[in-house]
This record gives C-alpha cells, structure tokens and sequence, in this order.
C-alpha cells in the first residue's frame, strides 16, 4: 500500500498514484492506493481535515477507476461504512478504533475487504479478537496492519516479534511511515523520524511481512497531514528495489 496521507486534491492524488504504479508495475509489486478521504483524529482544532468528504470519496473513484487499482481509505464511526464502501475497494480501522465493535461489524458487513491497523496500546496475540468480529460478522476478507506501539509519550517503537504472531491469525501488512512517527509533541504536530523508514522496511520484509505501507509525497514539507514522516516519492523506486531483493533472498529459505 502507498499514498499520500490525506487527499489534498484531485490532481496531486492523481499524480501520486500515477508515479507509483509505473513504479510497482516495473517491479511486479501489487499496489494498493491509499487515501483518506477526511482526517478525523487530527491533534489541533485547525488542522487540515480534507477537502470535503463527496469530493475527496470521488477522487479516491477515479483514481480506482482510472488505474485499474485496488483503492483503500479509513472510517471513523458506523455511518462511513456504507458511505464510503460505494467508492473504495478496502476499508481500513484506525488504530486507536480498532476496539470499536459496531464500526468493525458495520465495516464487515460491507461485503469489503477489511483492513485493522492494530492499536498502539494493544499487544499482537490480542488482534485476534478484532478479526473475530470481522469474521464472526460474516466477512472472511481481512488483513492486520502493525503499525507500532507507544514508547512513553512521545515516541513509537516497532516489537517485530508482534509480526509472525499476527501472520497466525490474518495477513499482516508493516505500516512503515506511521511506525517512525514521534506523535504528542508539544505544538500539536506529530514529529517523525523518516532517515529509519528503510531500516524498518527491510526489517519487516526480512521476518515477512505480507505487505508494505509507506505514505509517500512528492514534496513532504508541503503535505498536508504527516508529512514529518513521510518517504518523498523521488525515494520510494531505490527502496523497493532493495525491499525486492530481500524478499527474493529470504524466499529462497
């Protein structure tokens, strides 16, 4: 999976998704666009939270449609489900509402595939419980995001431990950009550390990890939401090589 955080208009997503899948195409990676429509779980009142829920759902269509990719964005609350299940292929869960039982059942039985970023808080083993309401609702459909648990206040660490545990209970993907993150910092921004973006790629890939997420930009200092710990886009190509390669190598094993 690869994207910008947010949509900040059609053009940039557009762009972005475009590069990307020339990218993955040339390497033979599956690519699964993501994109939130809007920003619910934003620190500061004046932070941006998209650019209007129809218009970025319709960008997130298009770009669907126009590429002929799997498109995937995350609900906050019962009602997005269904709103958001008529323009996007893959429904994802926020980590921190990864424990929200109606918004799990109403994102299963969408009929979509489901996507669980496992909650800072929580350990691996007790993911299974989240998938079991997916499950139990009817939708066999779904996937287990690591992205990471809270190191003190400030700070997120990944226990790569955690990955071949979940890999028992669902497919399991490494949220890379969001693992480096530095969240609660005192002007209401998250920080970030992207110089280890590669070190917890190749980590992940090398105790296999079914799949990838890193949030990429053209021009990260200019995103919109979390460009702190984003890959610039220009980078992303040299690191899927590299990330390829290892695969290779340890499929070899």
């Amino acid at each position: 999976m690869a994207g910008p955080c947010a949509i900040e208009s059609e053009s940039s997503s557009m762009n972005i998704a475009e590069q990307v899948l020339k990218i993955t195409k040339n390497l033979n990676i599956p690519f699964v666009f993501k994109g939130s429509y809007k920003k619910a779980n934003r620190s500061r009142i004046n932070s941006f939270t998209g650019i209007g829920d129809d218009k970025a759902l319709k960008v997130l269509k298009k770009i669907g449609e126009s590429f002929k990719i799997p498109v995937l964005t995350d609900i906050h609350e019962v009602k997005d489900a269904n709103i958001a299940s008529d323009y996007v292929d893959i429904l994802q869960i926020p980590a921190f509402l990864c424990r929200q039982t109606d918004l799990l059942v109403a994102a299963a039985q969408t009929g979509k595939k489901v996507n669980i970023k496992k909650g800072q808080f929580l350990s691996a083993d007790a993911m299974r419980y989240a998938v079991e309401k997916i499950k139990s609702s009817g939708n066999n459909n779904v996937w287990i995001t690591e992205r990471g648990s809270m190191f003190g206040y400030q700070d997120i660490i990944v226990d790569f431990r955690g990955i071949p545990a979940m890999k028992k209970i669902a497919p399991t993907i490494l949220d890379v950009t969001h693992s480096i993150q530095k969240p609660n910092q005192k002007n209401g921004i998250t920080g970030g550390n992207p110089e280890l973006i590669e070190t917890i790629a190749k980590a992940g890939i090398a105790v296999g990890v079914d799949g990838i997420f890193i949030e990429t930009h053209p021009n990260p200092k200019n995103a919109k939401s979390d460009g702190a710990n984003m890959l610039p886009l220009y980078k992303l190509e040299d690191l899927l090589r590299k990330l390829t390669s290892i695969r290779e190598t340890i499929t070899k094993f």
